[in-house]
């Protein structure tokens, strides 16, 4: 957790960038995250530099070298040494502000050959948006108080900003929130056996996490050189079409502690990605845009799910791109449950006949506020194409920790640790009645019903019998108690009376 003097520092380097004329959310957490590359450049050589001199060797390919650096964007030689942190943090604001937005923005920019880090890789399009030199100067010293260093630490300060970008109400369909994250990647325990992927990352909350569950439970086994380049390399996967949200996620994972995942710039749903049998675990919150043109998405998918909603399309690029034994947890809408169109009965028939349909969690619809009040749940299966869906269980969310308004301040009310504490723990679920929040219900009664994934078409609800007194009885009662209006009204006149007589 972070310190309220770091908040505070964060809430000034915030405040710095609005006051300067940056006012969308998403623009101020993208012109931040160019700041800490290239702190991070140069603290990372710091690091280097200080190891190669106790051992008395050369570094090798340090990302500073000896000399000039020509900038073609302004077509001149710059030295190192002014490009890096550590340097131009104590320039005057002109000339801090010249070398970092136009040289130091270029050189990161250029910097795109994937040698340094995945965040390098998107940086072609990316644009230097602060305009005051003396704003600038505030910036970089906010920054440079912050320890990046400690991986830890700056994990938990991106995460910070990250909410502020959603709590601002702009941008906020970016972010799942991410006690619903950690609660699905509890649920999943991800292991350094997996590949994990998550199709449309946005700010890789669920590769993050993901990440800070191997870290935190096979912290021993990373030591190993193979694993550890698993864990930094391969391990991690994520997509997205949104150049700014690849930046952000990349930084995400920096910060976290991952140099090099696999992300990409990648429509997961066109036939441009052919993954197929590729991952072990996929962790996603799709977007629920509606529909989109069909002309556009894989034939492989539509043959699976024939429709243009790009809810089920996910779902159905899922199961291809799962291996057989592969997990998936995945947010949906509730249309997915429920819907009637042949697409939708279709995807809910393969997943309980083809594969393994484990679990659907309703969500409350106020998990998404203050941006969306879309009612949601989790669905998670593994990858078998062969059936094996035997029960599936349900469960009732009805508080996730906050309040389910606008405002959703923390509550003590939750039911996170009792849903992960009954999934890993299914057998016991066998004798819960359908009138409690969870229980299993089995393949067939779920075939019979159409493949209706709904919570409350299973669920059974008391009824209590109300006995109703005989009608004479009710009469009577009616008859006392209008002569009891009666004979009061009488007594009220003659007190008026008297009144006035007096």
């Amino acid at each position: 957790m972070i310190t309220g003097q770091i908040k505070n520092q964060i809430d000034q380097i915030w405040d710095t960038f609005w006051t300067g004329g940056i006012s969308n959310s998403i623009d101020i957490l993208e012109q931040m995250t160019y700041l800490f590359f290239m702190k991070l450049l140069d603290d990372k050589q710091l690091n280097q530099e200080a190891t190669a001199a106790i051992i008395g060797q050369k570094m090798s390919n340090p990302t500073f070298g000896e000399g000039n650096w020509h900038n073609p964007d302004q077509d001149r030689d710059v030295p190192f040494d002014d490009l890096r942190w550590s340097r131009f943090k104590n320039f005057e604001p002109s000339r801090m502000y010249q070398t970092v937005s136009q040289d130091v923005f270029s050189f990161i920019k250029h910097l795109n050959s994937g040698r340094e880090s995945a965040y390098s890789r998107f940086m072609e399009s990316a644009i230097f948006l602060i305009q005051s030199p003396r704003n600038l100067v505030k910036i970089v010293e906010g920054i440079n108080s912050l320890d990046m260093n400690n991986r830890d630490t700056m994990g938990d300060v991106y995460e910070y900003i990250l909410g502020k970008m959603a709590a601002s109400g702009n941008n906020g369909q970016f972010r799942t929130p991410r006690h619903i994250i950690r609660m699905m990647v509890d649920m999943m325990k991800p292991t350094l056996d997996d590949t994990i992927c998550d199709p449309a990352m946005g700010s890789a909350g669920f590769i993050v996490e993901s990440a800070k569950y191997i870290t935190e439970h096979y912290r021993k086994e990373l030591m190993k050189k193979d694993r550890a380049r698993h864990f930094r390399t391969t391990m991690l996967n994520g997509f997205d079409t949104d150049p700014k949200m690849l930046r952000i996620g990349a930084m995400n994972l920096m910060l976290h502690g991952v140099d090099s995942p696999t992300v990409e710039f990648r429509d997961s749903l066109s036939t441009d990605n052919s993954d197929e049998d590729c991952y072990t675990l996929i962790l996603a919150n799709p977007p629920f845009s509606g529909s989109l043109d069909k002309e556009a998405v894989a034939k492989s998918l539509l043959s699976i799910a024939n429709t243009k909603k790009t809810e089920l399309l996910f779902i159905s690029l899922f199961l291809r791109s799962l291996q057989i034994g592969g997990r998936c947890a995945s947010i949906v809408p509730d249309g997915v449950l429920t819907g009637s169109s042949k697409a939708h009965i279709a995807l809910r028939k393969k997943l309980v006949d083809e594969n393994r349909l484990q679990a659907v969690i309703s969500m409350p619809s106020g998990v998404f506020q203050p941006y969306s009040g879309v009612s949601t749940a989790i669905l998670i299966f593994t990858k078998t194409g062969s059936g094996g869906t035997d029960k599936v269980w349900f469960y009732d969310m009805h508080a996730d920790g906050y309040s389910l308004d606008q405002k959703r301040n923390e509550v003590a009310e939750s039911d996170i640790p009792d849903i992960v504490a009954r999934f890993g723990n299914l057998e016991a679920e066998a004798d819960r009645k359908r009138t409690e929040q969870s229980f299993l219900v089995s393949a067939d009664e779920i075939r019979e019903h159409g493949y209706d994934l709904a919570f409350n078409t299973y669920k059974e609800t008391i009824r209590e019998a109300v006995v109703y007194d005989a009608p004479e009885v009710i009469l009577e009662r009616a008859t006392t108690l209008y002569a009891e209006i009666g004979e009061g009204m009488d007594n009220l006149k003659r007190l008026i009376s008297k009144s006035h007589e007096a």
